[in-house]
Formats: structure tokens, C-alpha cells, sequence
């Protein structure tokens, strides 16, 4: 994990796949462990339509209730953060990166007890297997 942007929370990994095939890999994972992905979004492909070049990027939007509830019922504006996003993006060197919120940032952001991080921290190894990390 690289955490050297100087953006508070922001966690990225190399992805040893193009965009594409990274955030495939992470929405199948998800889905094998019964995840709910919400929304995939492919800014690169929207640039594209819209007449204007950019390298691929990619967001999936994910989570499960089971998980996010309690720590919305703690604290509702967390709901900001959750459900958890994952980015993957191709830079000006075609080197790709995967980007997620730190849990842990997340829960010290909100001042909510250090408990509810190890419900946010599961996706960590998920995405990092979607990267090939």
C-alpha cells in the first residue's frame, strides 16, 4: 500500500492488470462473497463518448448492509464514505493503480469506536487480490 499522495485515507497498490481486468477481477470476488456491487463506473469509456480523451479509469461502487449498517447506525453521516469504493486508473506511464479509504481513516474520521474498522478492513485483502498484489 502507498499512502505517499499526502491525501488523508487514500491507499493505493500497484495492479499488475489493465484497468479493465483489475476491476473485473475485484467485481467477481465481491460477488462470490454474496457483496453487493452497486455501481461500476468507467470514466474513461464516459470521456470517451463525450469526445474527450483520458487513460482508463474505473470506480466500483460496493458494499453489504450487514457490515455498513452498524457503523451508520453509530454515526449516519459515515454514510458519505460507505458503500466502499475501490479506483482503478491507468497513469501517463501505463502503470495501473488500485485506490480505496484507508478503514481505518474512515472510522477516525468519524470518531467511531476502533472496533468497527475490522468491518470495513475485510475488503482490504479482496482488493489487493483483484490488483495481484
Amino acid at each position: 500500500m502507498n499512502a505517499d499522495s499526502g491525501i488523508p485515507g487514500f491507499l493505493r497498490l500497484p495492479s499488475r492488470h489493465s484497468v479493465t481486468v483489475t476491476i473485473d477481477r475485484l467485481e467477481a470476488s465481491l460477488r462470490r462473497r454474496n457483496v453487493l456491487v452497486f455501481a461500476r463506473i468507467d470514466f474513461g469509456g464516459d470521456a470517451a463518448r463525450a469526445g474527450l480523451r483520458m487513460q482508463p479509469e474505473q470506480l466500483l461502487i460496493f458494499g453489504n448492509p450487514k457490515v455498513g449498517t452498524p457503523l451508520m447506525l453509530q454515526v449516519p453521516a459515515v454514510g458519505l464514505d460507505l458503500p466502499l469504493k475501490a479506483l482503478a486508473w491507468e497513469d501517463a506511464g501505463a502503470k495501473v493503480w488500485v485506490a480505496y479509504n484507508d478503514p481505518q481513516y474512515i472510522v477516525r474520521r468519524y470518531g467511531m469506536e476502533a472496533a468497527l474498522a475490522a468491518n470495513l478492513a475485510a475488503i482490504v485483502p479482496i482488493i489487493e487480490a483483484a490488483a495481484g498484489a
